[in-house]
């Protein structure tokens, strides 16, 4: 059950991050066009910043989990996608997470750097802070280690604490609220799969359905958030097919 309900906790992280790139112009193809692509201006750009951060929550409890991993890649297919070399840009991206989920040391200073850079923008410091509650909920419960990361960037963002435990309160309540919706049955129906199927047949048919569905935030400029509010629908609904599948064929080894 907790499996089903933390992919269902994915789609809604993914909702606040591909938003939060969906309602600005400045992240797109065409004003990346320009940009001069190297680990230091890469790391030194907000996106890096951020990058860094969620690397730190992600790893506050001492290991970053399979769901975390699903989560933060999908975000580095959809930021390097904005740049003119996206292989490139997604190396350097997966450098930046790698080399500052091992540091604790510097938590505060890159986090203060960050609010320098997105300071005039009050809506984009509630969408990556949102991001960054919701990372830590995505295995199921927040510990005290990321919590406390959670406090100090919050901080630093001078974000307004009101609005902070609001986001957390929010997150609580649909995990206790989070029901799986669909059948076994349903779940091969979703996939577009069947019980004779192996698992291999099932995963692929699964990773092309999250790769079709998932809140892209290419697709989603000038959509707006009922387009968003659809893309992770689907997205949930495929995840929670998904586990409650691979749940159930792990019951009858």
């Amino acid at each position: 059950m907790i499996n089903i309900i933390v992919l269902t906790i994915v789609g809604y992280a993914l909702y606040y991050i591909f938003t939060s790139y969906g309602q600005y112009e400045a992240y797109s193809k065409k004003a990346f066009k320009k940009f001069s692509l190297s680990y230091d201006s890469l790391k030194n750009s907000e996106l890096g910043l951020f990058v860094a951060l969620v690397a730190k929550v992600a790893k506050a409890d001492g290991r970053v989990d399979a769901l975390e991993a699903q989560l933060i890649s999908i975000m580095f297919d959809d930021i390097s996608a904005i740049f003119p070399e996206p292989k490139r840009t997604k190396d350097i991206l997966k450098q930046i997470f790698n080399e500052e989920k091992n540091r604790s040391d510097n938590i505060e200073t890159v986090a203060y750097s960050l609010a320098q850079a997105i300071k005039k923008n009050k809506a984009q410091q509630q969408q990556f802070m949102g991001f960054l509650i919701q990372l830590a909920f995505v295995d199921g419960e927040v510990s005290s280690s990321e919590e406390k990361i959670l406090q100090i960037i919050a901080e630093a963002l001078e974000f307004d604490p009101n609005a902070y435990h609001t986001i957390f309160d929010q997150f609580e309540k649909m995990m206790q609220n989070i029901q799986p919706k669909a059948t076994l049955e349903d779940a091969y129906k979703i996939l577009g799969v069947t019980s004779k199927d192996d698992m291999k047949v099932i995963k692929k048919a699964y990773r092309k359905l999250v790769h079709k569905y998932h809140p892209d935030i290419i697709a989603s400029q000038g959509k707006g958030a009922k387009y968003m509010e659809e893309a992770t629908a689907k997205t949930q609904e495929i995840n929670q097919a998904y586990e409650m599948i691979k749940e159930a064929r792990e019951q009858k080894v």
